[in-house]
């Protein structure tokens, strides 16, 4: 058994962090000692590394809960709707990807008006654009 601890220093996490998932139910609430204390098991490390590395995939914390849903044996999911979900994660990034690349050839763009000089930053061509672009 675990302590959060434990469970933090084990996988890196916040033990904050750690009492946020399970608030949220991406972590199943833990037994307690008679003193009160939480003990976590080998299911909660091993379902606290999924969600790690599920956020770190950039997975909202709902498609995590899904995930979870999707991985119970219980159930009669398919892998074509864990592919499902994760494709459509790949489309969402690819959306991300195309807006973050706008804004870094218009952040480009504007930059590039400006000579980097001691000049008053009040008549900066930088701020003027941004003041003017719709």
């Amino acid at each position: 058994m675990l302590t959060r601890g434990k469970l933090a220093r084990l996988t890196g996490c916040n033990g904050e962090t750690i009492r946020y998932y399970e608030s949220i139910g991406l972590l199943p609430p833990p037994a307690r000692t008679a003193a009160g204390y939480r003990n976590y098991g080998e299911d909660h490390l091993r379902r606290l590394q999924f969600v790690q590395r599920t956020k770190a995939l950039g997975f909202s914390s709902d498609q995590v809960r899904e995930l979870i849903e999707l991985s119970d044996p219980r159930e009669a999911h398919t892998r074509a709707e864990v592919k499902s979900l994760t494709e459509a994660h790949i489309g969402a990034i690819a959306d991300k990807i195309r807006d973050l690349q706008r804004i870094k050839r218009r952040l480009s763009q504007i930059s590039s008006y400006c000579d980097g000089s001691s000049k008053s930053a009040d008549t900066c061509p930088i701020l003027e654009s941004l003041f003017e672009d719709p």
